[in-house]
């Protein structure tokens, strides 16, 4: 009788606790139309080529595309909250071109930007942020320009959080890898852009496996 009462409780509860240890393992990618895969398949977007590279190592941890085309930072901080439902080991930013091609005034996207890292730091305060860096084109003047590109080194700093110093390394201005608007990278962009991605959160995971593993 008591062995069946113990089966009986571990199938009870074993969803739950398989549910805990999958959910501590989610990496979410919040961002706009690159993230999100815009004029490609979405399986041919670099965070799904991150779910690729991870599953080739059998580590376990889930790749949620979170992308919006056309986001901007106010957009992403309106949502993020209903991102944050679940829990985040790895939240990876990739917000504010939007705002620097419409010219949007840059300390607006600055505090967007801080409250959505404020947010993910109060919510899951283990979990690993990656900001990734962003430049725009010249056209809006050298001072606009060079003051958008300074804002995420100046925030990762701040925070004390990781910095991905340009996620279109390589990429940006590569019309080879950007389809005919020159701004959203093709399927080989995005293969770049993966490479460029998995550089900076590889090493992030082996650390998030050691602490699951000893926990």
């Amino acid at each position: 009788m008591r062995r069946l009462l113990a089966v009986f409780v571990i199938l009870l509860f074993a969803p739950l606790i398989l549910s805990a240890q999958s959910s501590e393992q989610r990496i979410l990618f919040f961002g706009d139309s690159i993230t999100a895969g815009y004029g490609i398949k979405t399986e041919n977007a670099f965070p799904a080529l991150m779910q690729q590279k991870i599953d080739s190592l059998g580590w376990n941890f889930e790749a949620i595309n979170a992308g919006l085309s056309g986001e901007t930072s106010a957009g992403g901080l309106r949502r993020v909250d209903w991102m944050l439902r679940k829990p985040v080991s790895v939240f990876i930013l990739e917000l504010g071109g939007n705002d620097g091609l419409r010219g949007i005034d840059l300390d607006a996207t600055k505090k967007n930007l801080q409250k959505i890292i404020d947010k993910v730091q109060e919510e899951y305060p283990k979990a690993t942020i990656i900001l990734t860096g962003m430049q725009v084109p010249p056209n809006l003047g050298p001072e606009y320009t060079e003051k958008f590109k300074e804002m995420y080194p100046e925030l990762a700093e701040k925070n004390n959080i990781t910095l991905l110093p340009f996620l279109l390394k390589g990429v940006g201005g590569n019309s080879e890898l950007n389809q005919a608007d020159g701004i959203h990278p093709t399927a080989k962009g995005h293969k770049v852009i993966a490479e460029t991605v998995w550089d900076t959160l590889k090493p992030i995971l082996k650390d998030k496996r050691k602490e699951i593993q000893s926990n």
